[in-house]
């Protein structure tokens, strides 16, 4: 029989951020925009987090490098790990320390590389002051941005000597991951990186990602609305809905062994190979606003199967399997009533066959 020890879902072997209660309020603490989140990310994994526009998955990011805009009040407690041991609680980082913080241990990539380079700026100019600002020897610094540039397929001459608005789009996204990656850090959070790119330029991304990941032992999380796209990358997986992670495991079991009647609904929204395009259905209803959060479990309004016990208890993780949790109070009826629809077309009995080059669901 399932149990709701939650510490079995969040916890990993070797942490390099521990991420507990982490909670992010408005309107002096009445509206939640990041509720009681709790989870550890694991050295050199690639964690993707997902869900729909709005539920908490940029404000996730930014919680974690102490990062939240006024007026918004954050609490909890975010654990950075040190390769030397050391452990760093982020959010009692003064502002020097926290500046530094961001671009040499824990850099963050954001949607529109467009709006993160100055157009007065040459594009070697973003990567010469950030090398001054962090008091980084800056020939040996050029040399390994030329040297991430040539990682990324770009001719690093040309690309550092333009201006961003010379360059396309995805040339300006993979200028802006080289950026952040120039200092060195172990972890890089990806918040809606491709967003704006067509579909090639995306894949194409993620596979350099991959590259890159691999070669300097980077841990990575990868915030998206795309569900097949972080398929394609991630290894592990949370799912966000209504500013909760309720939905945490392996890339596999998550997505092909689902345990939360949201993850599944999800899952069947999004276009496969194997369903035809009338078995996919979309979600009813809509996702609450933050003042508006229902009492008990969040998703209930939506769900099928809610009952009673839905509506006045706040579901704590189920053990769906080791290491990988669904926050439902029903989850194992989720699995028999709300069938995949890539399992009855593909006939898959409940595994994923994931595509690694184009993240669809097989």
């Amino acid at each position: 029989m399932a149990t709701t020890d939650q510490q079995s879902h969040f916890t990993t072997d070797d942490p390099i951020v521990e991420v507990r209660n982490l909670k992010v309020t408005y309107d002096d603490g009445e509206t939640y925009v990041l509720d009681d989140v709790s989870m550890d990310i694991e050295r050199r994994e690639i964690l993707g987090v997902v869900g729909e526009s709005g539920s908490g998955k940029s404000m996730f990011a930014s919680a974690m490098l102490d990062a939240i805009p006024d007026p918004g009040l954050l609490s909890g407690k975010v654990l950075y790990h040190k390769g030397d041991g050391e452990t760093v609680d982020v959010l009692e980082l003064d502002h020097e320390e926290l500046y530094k913080f961001r671009w040499e241990e824990i850099s963050m990539v954001f949607q529109g590389a467009m709006s993160s380079f100055n157009p007065t700026m040459k594009v070697g100019a973003h990567f010469r002051e950030t090398l001054k600002a962090h008091d980084k020897n800056v020939d040996q610094g050029m040399q390994f941005a030329r040297e991430l540039l040539e990682d990324l397929y770009l001719d690093p001459e040309r690309v550092l000597g333009s201006y961003s608005h010379e360059l396309s789009g995805g040339m300006q996204q993979r200028a802006l991951i080289a950026l952040s990656i120039v200092l060195e850090p172990e972890v890089l959070v990806m918040d809606e990186p491709t967003a704006a790119l067509d579909l090639l330029m995306q894949r194409s991304i993620l596979m350099l990602l991959k590259d890159l990941q691999q070669k300097y032992d980077l841990t990575m999380v990868f915030i998206t609305h795309d569900l097949p796209l972080v398929a394609s990358l991630a290894s592990r997986m949370g799912v966000m809905y209504a500013f909760q992670m309720i939905e945490i495991g392996p890339r596999d079991e998550v997505i092909g062994d689902a345990g939360h009647p949201y993850t599944r609904a999800l899952l069947n929204a999004t276009p496969n190979l194997d369903a035809p395009l009338e078995e996919m259905k979309p979600i009813e209803g809509q996702s609450p606003a933050p003042v508006n959060v229902p009492d008990g479990c969040s998703y209930h309004p939506r769900c099928p199967l809610a009952d009673d016990k839905c509506v006045s208890e706040d579901p704590g993780f189920y053990t769906v399997s080791d290491g990988h949790g669904a926050a439902c109070h029903h989850w194992e009826a989720a699995k028999a009533e709300i069938p995949l629809n890539f399992e009855s077309a593909g006939d898959t009995g409940g595994d994923s066959d994931v595509a690694a080059d184009g993240g669809e669901l097989r």
